[in-house]
Parts: structure tokens; C-alpha cells; sequence
């Protein structure tokens, strides 16, 4: 994961050190020589920090704690001083072309290097173990009148192991909040795990205790297929059979691009649950959709919610798609959150032509951090329009 970013990350702590070095320190210290070799410390930790997570062959290192004390570092040491380093010189260059006495750009910094600095702090703290029931009622013409007022509850990217140690208790509640719904049906949108699935052997009694109605239903995310893990295929392969296994002997319907009929005396709804997009590419849209009619009330369950635009929107049959993945990308500034510029639909219910895609948050996240997007499950309740 380092890796893919290691020149950028050290040319920002190299850069923000020397900048700050040759325009303050070097000029304005005289015989307080030691404040320089102070100064650059933390970077220079950092920069070896780096290239040491960097050496490491796997995509996720096993040790999280590491990984995730590293990213803690990053926001506290190194971006509050690359933004401060950046406003500073944007200040510099603007004193210079208009002949100021005074940069601006400091006082620009000091701000938002603060800023940056809180940012960090309560992402990795109180905003991650912040938690929203969110309510959605979907009003359709042709949904049969046996599931009016029906409930749903939609959860996605549990990501369990990273709610080891004292943030077991998050993922306690988590769970207690979907069961204290009481829906007809829970609905999980992949990426149970993060790595492997060992982590789940911690937290079965926790997860097998979700109970509702019509059950738990469940499709695989890009995190539940173990590529992630290093190791042989048959390994790999292994490990996506247990979990597959663990889930069903927890009672849980995990479809794989298959599909499941919900009743209510003479009416029903298709449940469909289509394996992942992308990267591992496991999807078979026609395959997933095979035996549905037209007339059939179909409710999409797909990890990626880039489905949505390639294959599942040309579709009439499915009338609601829910998703996950994107985690709202877990960081929203004024409104604005980076993962918009990836994905169309990053976050949130998205509503045309009659038809509904719900993109979860999800409730946790290989990197614990939150910061503007909290983790949620969202209740959704199914209403038979009135014409």
C-alpha cells in the first residue's frame, strides 16, 4: 500500500523540512545550533518509517497496528507541516511580486496546519467510532401490496479486523443496532474481512447473533476474496471457501451470483446478490439475473456501485441496488468528499426514473478513520405508491 505512494511521501517530507531549514532555521539561529538537527528528527523518522512499511511485498501489511500507527504519524507530523510549508511559500512568492513587508502565508498556515492537525486527531478518534441509524423510505409503483411498509436494514464494509482490541466494543454495538431494528431482512454488501478470514474468529458470537425475519443475506466484497493476503492460491482460495462456509453455518445467505425469492402469501421479491466488480472481477451480471421475469420486484445487491451505471441501470427489472464499497471515502470537507472524483455515486441514495441506488458508508474501514462521512446502517422501509 506504501509502496505506491513512497516517492511522493518522502519528497513532501523532504521538501516541507527544507523549505522551513533554508528560509528560517539556517538564516535566523546562530549558536543554537542544535534546533536544526531537531527540526529534522521527525521527518527524517518518518522518511525511514516509510521506506521500511515500503519494503514490505504484501498490499496490507498483517501488523495493522503498525500500518495504522504510521498513518497517525503521517497526519500529525508530516501534513501538518506540508500545508503550513505550502502556504508559506504561496506567501513568500505573493510578498515578493507585490513588494510586501509582511507573509501572509504564515498566518494562512498556522490555521490550516491546525486545522489539518484536528482533522487527524478526531478522524482517528471520536469520529470513527461515531455511529448513524439512518432512515430511508422508497415509494414504487409496482412493488407488490403484500410488502408495503416492508423493512430492510442495509449494512456494508464491516472490515472486522480492524475492531480488534477496545474497538470490539464498536462493533458490539453495531450489531445490536441492526437487531434492535428489528427488520424483516438484513442486507450485507461485502468486505467482512480485510485480509484473511481469522479475524472473524474473534467476533463470531457477535456476528452470528444477527437475526431477523427473512434472515441475513450477504454478497462478497474485494477484501473477502483474500488477494490481499500474499499467499499461494490455493491458500487464497481456501480461505474465500471458510468464509463463504463460516457465514452460512451463522445462517447467513451468501449469493454468489445467484438470486432468492422473499414471500408474502401470493407475492414476492427477488432478492439478487452478484459477486464483486473489478478488481478481483468475479461479476456475471447475466448469469446473476438469469431466471428473473420482467414482472419480478428485484432488489440488486452488488459490493462495487460502479455496477449501477455499467450494467444494472439498462435493466428494468431491478428497482433497487445497494452498495457499498467507497465508504463515502471516509472524509467529507464542507460538503465536498475526494471520493466523488472517482466514483459517480460515492455515497448516499440516488433516485431516477422510478428506480433507487443506495450507497452506503458502511460501518467500518481497513483504516480506522472518519472524519465528516460516520459509519452507519441505514433502515429502509418500502412503501406501494399510491396511484
Amino acid at each position: 500500500m506504501i509502496t505506491r505512494i513512497l516517492f511522493p511521501i518522502l519528497i513532501v517530507i523532504v521538501l516541507s523540512d527544507f523549505y522551513f531549514d533554508r528560509q528560517y532555521l539556517k538564516r535566523h539561529i546562530d549558536r543554537r545550533w542544535w534546533i536544526r538537527p531537531l527540526w529534522w528528527f521527525p521527518g527524517v523518522a518518518m522518511a525511514i518509517f516509510t521506506i521500511y512499511l515500503a519494503c514490505s511485498s504484501a498490499f496490507i501489511p498483517d501488523n495493522m497496528t503498525l500500518i495504522n500507527t504510521y498513518l497517525v504519524l503521517l497526519g500529525v507530523v508530516v501534513v501538518p507541516k506540508a500545508v503550513a510549508a505550502l502556504c508559506s511559500s504561496l506567501g513568500l512568492a505573493w510578498r515578493k511580486m507585490r513588494h510586501q513587508r509582511r507573509n501572509w502565508g504564515n498566518l494562512a498556515a498556522f490555521i490550516l496546519s491546525l486545522g489539518s492537525l484536528y482533522i487527524c486527531i478526531y478522524g482517528f478518534t471520536a469520529g470513527f467510532m461515531k455511529l448513524e441509524v439512518r432512515h430511508v423510505d422508497l415509494y414504487f409503483d409496482d412493488l407488490p401490496d403484500s410488502f408495503d411498509g416492508y423493512r430492510m436494514v442495509h449494512f456494508s464494509d464491516a472490515h472486522v479486523g480492524t475492531f480488534n482490541g477496545w474497538r470490539k466494543k464498536l462493533l458490539q454495538r453495531d450489531i445490536d443496532s441492526i437487531n434492535g431494528q428489528h427488520a424483516d431482512i438484513i442486507l450485507f454488501t461485502g468486505d467482512l474481512q480485510n485480509i484473511r478470514p481469522q479475524e472473524l474468529y474473534p467476533m463470531q458470537d457477535i456476528l452470528s447473533s444477527l437475526k431477523a425475519k427473512d434472515g441475513v443475506v450477504s454478497v462478497p466484497g474485494n477484501h473477502d476474496y483474500s488477494e490481499y493476503s500474499e499467499e499461494s492460491p490455493s491458500v487464497e482460495a481456501a480461505n474465500r471457501k471458510e468464509l463463504i462456509d463460516r457465514q452460512r453455518r451463522w445462517g447467513w445467505s451468501v449469493l454468489l451470483n445467484s438470486h432468492l425469492t422473499v414471500r408474502r402469501g401470493n407475492d414476492s421479491i427477488v432478492i439478487v446478490g452478484e459477486q464483486n466488480l473489478e478488481v478481483p472481477d468475479s461479476a456475471d451480471f447475466k448469469k446473476t439475473m438469469s431466471g428473473i421475469s420482467p414482472t419480478d420486484f428485484v432488489i440488486f445487491m452488488q459490493h462495487n456501485p460502479k455496477s449501477w451505471d455499467r450494467y444494472v441501470k439498462a435493466d428494468r427489472r431491478v428497482r433497487l441496488m445497494l452498495s457499498g464499497h467507497v465508504h463515502g471515502g471516509q472524509i467529507e470537507l464542507f460538503g465536498w468528499r475526494p471520493s466523488s472524483m472517482m466514483y459517480h455515486y460515492d455515497y448516499g441514495l440516488h433516485q431516477e426514473s422510478g428506480r433507487a441506488l443506495y450507497v452506503t458508508s458502511g460501518i467500518g474501514a481497513l483504516v480506522p478513520f472518519r472524519f465528516g462521512i460516520p459509519a452507519e446502517i441505514v433502515v429502509i422501509t418500502l412503501h406501494k405508491s399510491s396511484k
